[in-house]
């Protein structure tokens, strides 16, 4: 995860017979009083001309009700932007606040924040923190001092040592089945050389079925375009039994009952080759089972939007541990990383989806020999279409009175695009006890929303419902609508440390590549017919019985949707 090391500074040092040798005191050392308090400094991210950083307080002392932790920059260093608490600077000198919902630090607690920073030259880590006054030790890690065993930012590292960002400094493998459809299409040349995930979805895909590539293929393929620098490949396991229990389109091969059929056949294969030596300096992103875990917040009995397969699901636990058990094969091999699907927004933004969803996945991420250092991060937006940033509005917005989450579109969700409930979401994980470093994916793929129909402006300030609806770019119906949606356009391109947070935007879903079929189409791919997929289908309660907003004569998921293609070109914001 992120770059630390263990450097404890004594606050209290004390003196080893006649020789002076300072010893580095742990708290509860017997006999020896505890550093009153420890900051671990880590920066997350660096690129040229900026970083992110995440600090987390140990107090040690006494109980507090409020805190300032204060420390000085050797450089140029300047804080940008921050959260989860009030950072101020004056030349050198950083102090960090809490915010009034992060002021209570027990004794034996602990507080996290982070924030975005801008420098250059050097960026070296603080050498002093003092908390309240008073001088703490620190363990901290940064590209000027990486640790003996994890390298910095520009150096790769050895093969199977994970960095802390797959995407820093590499190339990210692009496909070339998916490329040379792209570039079949009049004007796909203009992306096909885009990096997209490759879809593990059913056991023959590992080996290759239809005449096309297997898993070894693609990375031996990897190793020709990685060439002499570093390269990541992006692939999506996803073949869970009783796979994406609330709808159809993509079903999968595996039933409810098959756990031991999952781990043998479809995991068990992946990690062998994924553990070959001769993929050592490949860096492989695994997206791991979307579309799972967040139905069992969501979908479930009492809920109004139940299913009886995802209540299945949830009671025989065969979700939880097919998620454990692939975190745990994979997260063996040293340079895989994994991360976690997270849903999006518009599917766990409400306050009984939110933290709910990440015990849920700490729930799997501690099952089946699992453990939280298994999850280097975590994916939003996969295969979905929820807008990046949402300009024109925003949560604390309200129009004669009314909060702009009482329109019919917000219902009442705490977060309006991707990038908020991305970065919150991470934030929430580590609250929980994920890695401090974990880091962020959003799949940008098709949530461009450009063309002639995206606004430029808010809307009219006429009442709320009409001042969201001017001014949203995400043009769906409804955030619950998922399938093959009219008016999508591609998204951000591809791109490491966008932003806090975010370990890179990716598209790990291949545009022109159908969710569904519109109709229903017979098949050996396990694929049924969900009504969400037909554009005349009139809704259920999981997209408050909207229209589907789906183009119409759609393909099995998966296969070459032609017409989806030109339209996603067409609509791409940034404009092509």
């Amino acid at each position: 995860m992120s770059r630390t090391r263990t450097a404890l500074l004594a606050a209290l040092a004390l003196v080893a017979g006649a020789s002076g040798t300072a010893l580095a005191v742990a708290p509860g050392d017997a006999g020896i009083a505890a550093v009153p308090c420890a900051v671990d400094y880590k920066v997350q991210n660096q690129w040229d001309t900026g970083f992110t950083t995440a600090v987390t307080i140990t107090n040690n002392g006494a109980a507090k009700s409020s805190w300032s932790l204060k420390w000085s920059y050797a450089g140029n260093q300047k804080v940008t932007n921050f959260w989860n608490s009030k950072i101020s600077q004056s030349g050198t000198a950083v102090t960090a606040a809490n915010e009034s919902y992060n002021g209570t630090l027990a004794t034996g607690g602990s507080v996290s924040f982070g924030f975005q920073g801008s420098y250059s030259g050097t960026n070296a880590v603080p050498a002093t923190f003092t908390l309240d006054g008073v001088i703490c030790n620190v363990g901290g890690g940064g590209p000027t001092d990486p640790g003996p065993t994890d390298p910095g930012p520009t150096d790769p590292g050895t093969p199977g040592t994970r960095v802390d960002n797959p995407y820093a400094g590499a190339k990210v493998y692009v496909n070339p089945e998916w490329s040379a459809n792209a570039a079949a299409e009049p004007g796909g040349s203009r992306i096909s050389n885009q990096p997209t995930g490759v879809w593990l979805d059913r056991v023959a895909a590992i080996n290759g079925a239809g005449g096309k590539m297997g898993l070894r293929a693609h990375l031996d393929e990897a190793l020709k375009q990685k060439g002499s620098g570093e390269l990541a490949v992006q692939l999506v396991i996803y073949d869970l039994p009783g796979r994406d229990c609330a709808a159809l389109a993509s079903n999968g091969e595996f039933g409810p009952t098959d756990i031991d059929k999952y781990k043998t056949q479809y995991i068990d294969p992946i990690a062998a080759i994924l553990a070959d030596s001769k993929y050592a300096s490949l860096r492989i992103v695994t997206t791991v089972e979307l579309d799972s875990l967040p139905n069992l917040v969501t979908n479930v009995s009492p809920r109004n939007t139940a299913t009886p397969n995802c209540d299945t699901m949830k009671s025989n636990g065969n979700y939880i541990k097919g998620v454990g058990y692939a975190l745990n094969k994979l997260g063996d091999v040293p340079n895989v990383y994994n991360y976690v699907d997270a849903g999006h927004h518009g599917w766990l933004g409400w306050d009984d989806n939110f933290s709910a969803t990440v015990q849920t996945i700490k729930q799997a991420a501690t099952a089946e020999g699992a453990t939280v250092n298994d999850v280097h991060g975590f994916i939003t937006n996969t295969a979905n279409y929820s807008a990046l940033k949402e300009p024109y509005y925003s949560i604390n917005d309200s129009v004669n009175g009314k909060s702009v989450r009482e329109s019919k579109w917000v219902d009442w969700n705490r977060y309006v695009d991707e990038l908020s409930y991305a970065q919150a979401f991470r934030q929430e994980a580590v609250n929980q006890g994920f890695p401090s470093g974990v880091g962020m994916l959003i799949d940008t793929s098709r949530n461009g929303w450009g063309g002639s129909a995206r606004p430029t402006g808010p809307g009219a300030k006429t009442d709320v419902d009409t001042y969201v609806d001017g001014g949203r770019l995400d043009r769906r119906l409804n955030t619950g609508n998922w399938c093959n949606q009219s008016g999508a356009g591609l998204g951000e391109r591809p791109k490491a440390s966008p932003a806090a947070g975010i370990d890179a935007y990716v598209w790990i879903k291949p545009p022109g590549e159908s969710d569904g079929a519109s109709s229903a189409v017979p098949n050996d791919e396990g694929k049924g017919f969900d009504r969400m997929c037909d554009p005349t289908y009139t809704g259920n309660p999981r997209n408050n019985n909207h229209m589907s907003g789906a183009l119409p004569n759609a393909p099995l998921s998966g296969h070459w949707f032609s017409a989806q293609f030109q339209e996603l070109m067409k609509n791409a914001y940034p404009a092509l």
